[in-house]
């Protein structure tokens, strides 16, 4: 079974919404660049599985700097550069298409964020549990649940079951792939695939993420830079009294923020709907930039 592996990202697409405005930020692209160095692409580079491909799409209006970092310090036998002001669902399968070739029996997408790294043995899981699902199950998400986060040195353990770093798998000839919606809404779409085991994903939590916050429990970076090899460079270890802190005080509280977070969002897309909670971040997003 010829399974056609492809890796989606959006560098700099023009978009509206909250992430407009972040991205209006002076500096923000330079931030970007730097962050999309220091993870994504050493991390898709480190893959131990390397029968894949990996599209990144740019802004047709992108400086030049960026457009020459792309053409001389990136792309070069790594990914396939494209630029697009949108992309439609019809653009994403010609895009796909075109740099897979010949079609197999199945695609097999997945999200990843510009400025988040990956286990170097993720597409090679991945590939495992599509291939174990096989050619008749139909369409499915696929998600590897473990991951970790990195804010600043701090490094966290995390389980979250309907991460960004979502994939779907399915016939070519109905093909949606992962950006049909929102990461956490595949489930509503389709069958959902749990793949658990070492953490498989790092999301990276810094100063112009758009709704990124710190999850999960403090924990020693020291067990995973094998598998994140480069990525955790910076952590370092917690001690015993921080993580006591964390485990007492600290992670509970996150908790508890969590869920009020998840109540507010879900009543608020009962009331208004996506389109509304979009104009609501919006709204948010412009007061924060303003104070």
């Amino acid at each position: 079974m010829a399974i056609d592996q492809v890796l989606l990202t959006r560098f700099n697409l023009p978009s509206a919404g909250a992430e407009s405005v972040v991205r209006a930020k002076e500096g923000w692209l330079v931030e970007r660049a730097e962050l999309f160095e220091r993870y994504c692409l050493p991390a898709v580079r480190a893959q131990t599985h390397g029968d894949f491909h990996w599209i990144v799409y740019f802004d047709p209006q992108s400086p030049a700097w960026l457009l020459d970092r792309i053409r001389t310090r990136w792309a070069v036998g790594t990914f396939s550069p494209l630029f697009r002001e949108e992309v439609s669902r019809a653009d994403l399968l010609g895009d796909i298409e075109r740099v897979v070739g010949v079609r197999g029996d199945l695609l097999l997408t997945t999200n990843v964020d510009n400025d988040d790294g990956l286990a170097r043995d993720f597409t090679e899981r991945l590939h495992a549990a599509a291939e174990a699902r096989g050619q008749r199950a139909g369409r499915a998400a696929i998600y590897l649940v473990n991951g970790l986060i990195a804010s600043g040195t701090d490094v966290y353990r995390r389980t979250d079951r309907s991460n960004a770093f979502c994939s779907v798998v399915e016939p070519w000839a109905s093909a949606e792939t992962c950006w049909v919606d929102w990461h956490t809404a595949l489930g509503e779409r389709m069958p959902v695939v749990e793949v658990r085991g070492a953490p498989a994903w790092l999301q990276v939590v810094h100063g112009s993420n758009v709704s990124n916050r710190v999850h999960g429990a403090l924990t020693s970076p020291a067990p995973y830079r094998e598998l994140f090899p480069g990525l955790l460079d910076e952590a370092t270890e917690p001690g015993r009294l921080r993580s006591a802190v964390d485990l007492l005080g600290v992670r509970p509280a996150r908790r508890v923020a969590e869920v009020a977070r998840a109540a507010a969002k879900a009543t608020a897309l009962k009331l208004v709907g996506r389109s509304g909670l979009d104009s609501i971040k919006l709204r948010l997003a412009r007061l924060r930039r303003a104070t």
